[in-house]
């Protein structure tokens, strides 16, 4: 039982380690001016068991186990540029987050474009 409650133990240490303010508020991209921060929802679960007891013949059983898993989801990016500061929702997976910075993208080199010719 002591071996259930150390690995219990690890596995509780290294959530602790994995979840933090960085998880699920990701690094700044800054593309021209703006910049983006991606922001993520962040799930795990975990389970421990174990158990005691020998067959006939035996004289002594012991057993114990641990297992988990997590995963991360996109779900919006912080865009802060000239105009202000806005959320935009992702809707889909990773994908769909890499479809909404390579919009903001295209949005902020068309109106560089823009620009450009109105100053031209």
């Amino acid at each position: 039982m002591e071996e259930v409650e150390r690995l219990l133990g690890k596995a509780v240490e290294e959530l602790e380690r994995i979840l933090s303010s960085k998880t699920v508020v990701g690094d700044p991209i800054t593309i021209g001016d703006k910049t983006l921060i991606p922001l993520v929802s962040v799930g795990f679960g975990f389970g421990a068991g174990g158990g005691t007891g020998a067959p006939p013949g035996q004289p002594q059983g012991s057993g114990g186990g641990t297992g988990g898993g997590g995963g991360i989801k996109p779900v919006a990016v912080l865009v802060i540029d000239p105009q202000g500061v806005r959320m935009e929702p992702v809707k889909g997976g990773t994908a769909t987050l890499m479809e909404k910075i390579a919009d903001v993208v295209a949005s902020g080199m068309q109106k560089a474009r823009e620009g450009k010719q109105q100053g031209a």
